[in-house]
């Protein structure tokens, strides 16, 4: 069930590169106050190491603090809490494995999100919380593990990217232990420029009135220069090349000793100086305004969106439809068919807000995007479109199921066999491959009444009387679904009633 009540109390789960936050807001109106929040510096990004892996005593940082985001979430319910992890868990090879334990700690999901939608999530929180949001902005936002840049005006971000550079990463590679000399600044410098080139000149077509820094780093930097007299407000080009000049002079950032610099900050502070001096060179900045806004808050933001039936994702899939020039008729009669499958097989699908029916409905619509490509094979080619692409407000997990069902909507399901985990996904593949071969004609002719059962090892489709007989193709494709079915341990059974 979605959020309906005023009132209604909320959380993020931000489980950054860096630090990992938990973010409560209450809802009212189309605004959410912010209520509590917890951070917790668990620096998961410094525990992968060359291979990849993360690393145990990171991994034991972060269901530590999981365990305690568990603890304040405790009686909050499942669809009042969003937890979302970026860069660290898109590379760390054990990601998978970690996050069934992180999962368990937290007592919620939690999807790993791709850069784009992190950038998008990010400009959300950030419009959100901008005294005027009606001017084009440039948001940067360098987290641990990579560094998000948009441009957007109002609630509509114009440019979206995800660079793969970030305090943690840069502090580790060019200021090992804190050491600071003006070779390190240099080299990190060029190589965040050496990054920033692949998008610069894109930014600077698309154009900004104002540039705003978001989260940890541009925060610490901004203090750092306000209360040590380097900036007036903000930060300036002045004030960082004062601020990098006086940890050049101590040679370690540990040694450095100015108001602010708090003991969590100090680690990545370097690497974070680094990326912030070059995103200034490259987008030739001599100012940038500090917003608190960020990826917790639009996650909030974008929870609060899907209970109010402004569901993004719901736009993703009508513009691929679009943008894959889907046969909408053949998409629509699919999904009905399916979807009513799916009702009479399992009532809480009836719900609207039903989730494994949301999935089937999209699956549906979306199934027919790979014929762009080539028409042989084409269910491959929907697969691999569908998890690969960007597709605003949809998670990694969300693509991959996506991708799943529609693999599994024609051909050999033994494919399907090491991609679906339970009885579920299988009974969304049945009604959706069941919809394909009964309309396999494409035509408005309506179907008969049919209807439909399960049992933990066998699916029934019951048809009218005679009707197979005069559809003699579509006869012979449900045979042959019931042959790959029982190659799979299944039994699926056609019966006709009187």
């Amino acid at each position: 069930m979605g959020l309906r009540l005023e009132h209604e109390l909320i959380a993020a789960v931000d489980l950054g590169s860096n630090s990992f936050r938990l973010q409560v807001g209450q809802v009212r109106g189309n605004q959410i106050y912010e209520l509590d929040g917890i951070k917790e510096a668990v620096r998961l990004g410094a525990g992968l190491g060359p291979d990849k892996q993360l690393d145990g005593a990171s991994q034991l940082r972060a269901l530590t603090a999981l365990s305690r985001f568990g603890e304040r979430l405790r009686g909050f319910p499942p669809e009042a809490v969003r937890a979302v992890a970026t860069n660290a868990l898109r590379v760390a090879k054990n990601g998978a494995s970690f996050l069934v334990q992180a999962e368990a700690a937290l007592g919620f999901p939690i999807e790993v999100i791709a850069g784009r939608e992190e950038a998008r999530l990010i400009y959300l929180g950030v419009a959100h919380s901008l005294p005027n949001p009606r001017k084009q902005q440039l948001i940067v936002d360098i987290g641990g593990g990579s560094t998000e840049f948009i441009i957007g005006r109002n609630f509509k971000p114009l440019r979206l990217e995800s660079l793969y550079m970030g305090c943690v990463s840069y502090s580790l590679r060019f200021f090992p232990n804190g050491h600071v000399d003006r070779k390190a600044f240099r080299e990190a410098e060029i190589a965040a420029g050496n990054e920033l080139q692949t998008i610069v000149q894109a930014y600077r077509e698309t154009g900004w009135q104002t540039a705003v820094g978001s989260s940890g780093t541009a925060r610490a930097i901004a203090d750092l220069l306000e209360l040590n007299g380097l900036s007036e407000q903000g930060i300036t080009r002045t004030g960082l090349d004062r601020l990098i000049e006086m940890l050049e002079n101590v040679g370690n950032v540990h040694h450095l000793r100015i108001d602010g610099l708090r003991a969590d900050r100090m680690p990545v502070l370097c690497g974070g100086l680094a990326i912030m001096s070059a995103v200034f060179n490259a987008f030739e900045l001599e100012h940038m305004e500090f917003s608190d806004g960020a990826l917790r808050l639009g996650v909030l933001y974008d929870l609060l969106g899907r209970s109010h039936h402004d569901d993004l994702r719901e736009a993703t899939v009508k513009h691929f439809t679009r943008r894959y020039d889907v046969d909408q008729a053949q998409a629509q009669r699919i999904e009905a068919t399916a979807l009513g499958l799916l009702r009479q097989i399992m009532p809480a699908a009836n719900d609207p807000e039903n989730t494994d029916a949301q999935f089937l409905s999209w699956a549906a619509r979306l199934h027919e995007v790979g014929i762009s490509v080539a028409h042989s094979s084409y269910h491959k080619h929907s697969a691999y479109i569908l998890e690969n692409a960007d597709m605003p407000g949809f998670s990694k997990r969300d693509q991959a199921r996506l991708a799943h069902l529609v693999l599994g909507h024609r051909g050999k399901l033994e494919r399907v066999q090491p991609l679906a985990r339970d009885p579920v996904e299988w009974l969304l593949i049945f009604c959706l491959r069941t919809a394909v071969v009964l309309h396999r004609a494409r035509d408005s002719q309506p179907l008969p009444p049919l209807t439909a059962n399960a049992t933990p090892k066998s699916y029934q489709l019951h048809v009218p009387e005679g009707w197979l007989l005069d559809v003699p193709l579509t006869a012979a494709a449900l045979e042959e679904e019931a042959r790959q079915w029982s190659g799979l341990g299944v039994n699926l059974k056609i019966r006709e009633q009187g």
